[in-house]
């Protein structure tokens, strides 16, 4: 599936102005609120008739001013999935599901109410009504209404921001699993780093009603500088893994990557799983000779391809790890101190207790790479 969009809009005091391809698995719209992400995947929806441009989807034109073509909200076979569940109250969970269904025509339809039930593993709350749920089991029978409507394209407007860290946790597996194995293509908005960078396989910055960037998440992740400034703590580089064994002597998972294996927390995933894994810059210290003595226990070997200015007295060092990039965020006086350059050979040093379930999750399936 490819999203072309290329449109102008105004709000008020408020331009958009947004021009990308994705043929990602899963397109996050990142940036700062205001930036125009909500704005524009109304216009994606078509509750929003843009000034002038054109998006389609897969070939399909939705809308083009030119061309005087403008495809109604209801025809667009596009699911939605807000901040707020929105189920009836009134209505069982089956009830809300089914509601779903009455948007397509019988010939239409593809999804299939069992296993969408098993999908998001809501099969034990069909009988309850909204007030008995969660707000994490609510955000999932939201999204099975969605999907039950049999879409051709999944949009999901920062649905984890109304909920609490537990609920996120609980919800974002379930989100992988709808990533990776529909083939429907999903839009998901969020101002979240963590979000983002487990989720998307590509990402459009959004910055002040423009684009600032869009590519592959691993691309993005590591452009600091188009991170909210209360974000850039969370930014770093985005390695997709493979576990290759436990230590449960230690209670401890190795991975392989491209740039060599990762030590990390036990984690629940069987040998062969992919993981996608975030390395904070933050949590990165550079070495510029062999570390003996240490107890962190992830030494990685690279060469310093990049040296960017940070905020205040801190630089970021890009390090090619067996051409897999790693960011550090160390300061200026270390840099100084340690002679850092391009072209010189380090080390990049990361703690296994660095890494939590915030940076870790499952890794995109291998066919999506493509």
């Amino acid at each position: 599936m490819t999203l072309s969009v290329d449109i102008r809009h105004s709000l008020g005091d408020f331009a958009l102005e947004a021009r990308f391809e994705s043929a990602g698995r899963l397109t996050a719209l990142f940036g700062p609120s205001g930036s125009g992400k909500s704005t524009l995947i109304n216009l994606i929806a078509g509750l929003l008739r843009p000034n002038k441009g054109r998006i389609a989807v897969d070939g399909r034109v939705l809308v083009d001013t030119e061309a005087r073509i403008f495809v109604p909200m209801h025809k667009r076979r596009i699911g939605m999935v807000f901040q707020d569940a929105r189920l009836f109250p009134h209505m069982s969970v089956a009830g809300n599901l089914r509601y779903g269904r009455w948007f397509t025509p019988a010939s239409e339809r593809y999804a299939k109410m069992d296993a969408v039930v098993d999908l998001l593993g809501i099969g034990h709350l069909l009988d309850r009504r909204p007030a008995k749920l969660s707000g994490g089991e609510r955000q999932r029978v939201a999204i099975g209404r969605a999907l039950l409507a049999s879409p051709k394209l999944l949009l999901m407007d920062e649905p984890l921001a109304s909920l609490d860290e537990a609920r996120k946790a609980e919800i974002l597996p379930y989100i992988e699993r709808l990533r990776d194995e529909t083939k429907i293509p999903i839009v998901y908005v969020s101002h979240s780093v963590a979000e983002v960078a487990r989720l998307a396989s590509d990402v459009v910055v959004l910055s002040q009603g423009k684009v600032a960037a869009s590519g592959p998440t691993e691309a993005i992740m590591q452009r600091l500088d188009l991170l909210p400034a209360e974000e850039r703590g969370e930014g770093g580089a985005v390695l997709d893994t493979k576990v290759l064994r436990h230590d449960q002597a230690f209670g401890m998972t190795v991975l392989g990557s491209q740039a060599g294996e990762i030590r990390v927390p036990r984690l629940a995933r069987p040998v062969g799983a992919t993981v996608r894994l975030r390395i904070r810059a933050r949590d990165v210290m550079i070495a510029t000779e062999q570390p003996t003595g240490l107890s962190a226990l992830n030494i990685l070997a690279g060469t310093i391809t990049a040296v960017r200015p940070g905020i205040g007295p801190t630089v970021e060092i890009a390090i090619d790890c067996n051409g897999a990039i790693v960011l550090a965020r160390i300061t200026e006086q270390s840099k100084h101190t340690l002679r850092l350059a391009l072209g010189r050979q380090v080390f990049a040093v990361i703690k296994t207790v660095s890494f939590d379930s915030a940076t870790t999750g499952a890794g995109l399936p291998v066919e999506a790479d493509g």
